[in-house]
């Protein structure tokens, strides 16, 4: 029998449709308090399943579907909770329009908010995870959702993705962490899910204001490299991440060109996370109204 689950995750509600246990197991483990007995209905509807026929008994693969669509090809089994996770980003990054949306992990102290967009293997999710140990309220590892004409984030809590030697490491920095189980050999390699802190759970419905954009890239060999950039550059590079910005038309650009004439942005190398702690705070916050 398929299990259901409501999952508050302001400034949207999930229900979750699997009867796969470990899928059940992780999401219990990841989300805790997020659980809800609310009547209201929900914003999506998810559903993860085993795929059927002959194939379950050799090759068991997993399926996704979202209000009755199925956006991905299966997936190894073992791979099911990855897959809900991604299925969950995906239904926002497809569907909602109310906000300009950024590829980019938002970051704030004192509700003063830090945009980081970058690609994959840029170590983004890292540089995250750690800020979000160290003092840092976390509204985000995947997207800014950002109301438009403003410079607000709103808030949408979810885990930290984390791949290959990143698992490692962010398990010998937080022993004491929520970790998903591994998904073992995606597109993105060994994939793990690791939940914020408390105060980023509280801090829920606390939207910021974005005082800053720093574009990240991990160089083994570079302590700290900065690079100031220019109101063009940080446009092309924001745009570049933005996934409605094209849909929204006028609303999108205006928000992201008043953003850029406000705010700093940076584009920064590095091998050390706590070397880029103290450039956010001193450079940034500290110079941020």
């Amino acid at each position: 029998m398929t299990n259901s689950y409501k999952l508050l995750l302001p400034p949207f509600s999930f229900q979750i449709d699997s009867d796969i246990s470990f899928v059940i197991e992780n999401l219990k483990t990841i989300y805790g308090n997020a659980f809800t007995q609310t009547t209201k209905l929900p914003d999506y509807v998810a559903r993860v399943e085993p795929s059927s026929g002959i194939r379950r008994f050799y090759k068991p693969q997993a399926r996704f579907f979202v209000d009755q669509q199925e956006p991905f090809q299966p997936l190894q089994l073992q791979q099911a909770y990855a897959m809900l996770e991604w299925g969950m980003n995906w239904c926002i990054a497809s569907h909602e329009m109310q906000y300009v949306i950024i590829h980019s992990a938002v970051l704030a102290k004192d509700d003063k908010a830090i945009l980081f967009p970058a690609p994959p293997g840029s170590g983004k999710s890292t540089l995250t995870a750690y800020l979000a140990f160290n003092g840092w309220r976390l509204l985000s590892d995947e997207m800014a959702l950002i109301i438009p004409g403003t410079r607000t984030v709103q808030p949408f809590v979810r885990p930290i993705c984390l791949k290959n030697r990143s698992i490692e490491l962010a398990q010998s920095w937080f022993p004491d962490a929520i970790f998903s189980s591994v998904a073992r050999d995606t597109h993105k390699g060994d994939v793990i899910h690791l939940s914020p802190p408390a105060a980023s759970w509280q801090g829920a419905t606390q939207t910021a204001e974005i005082v800053g954009i720093v574009f990240p890239r991990y160089e083994p060999n570079t302590e700290l490299d900065i690079y100031a950039l220019n109101q063009t550059q940080s446009f092309m590079q924001l745009a570049t991440n933005a996934f409605n910005y094209g849909v929204i038309g006028t609303d999108g650009f205006n928000t992201l060109t008043a953003i850029i004439e406000q705010v700093p942005g940076f584009e920064i190398c590095y091998n050390d996370v706590a070397a880029v702690d103290d450039f956010l705070q001193q450079e940034i916050l500290s110079s941020a109204t």
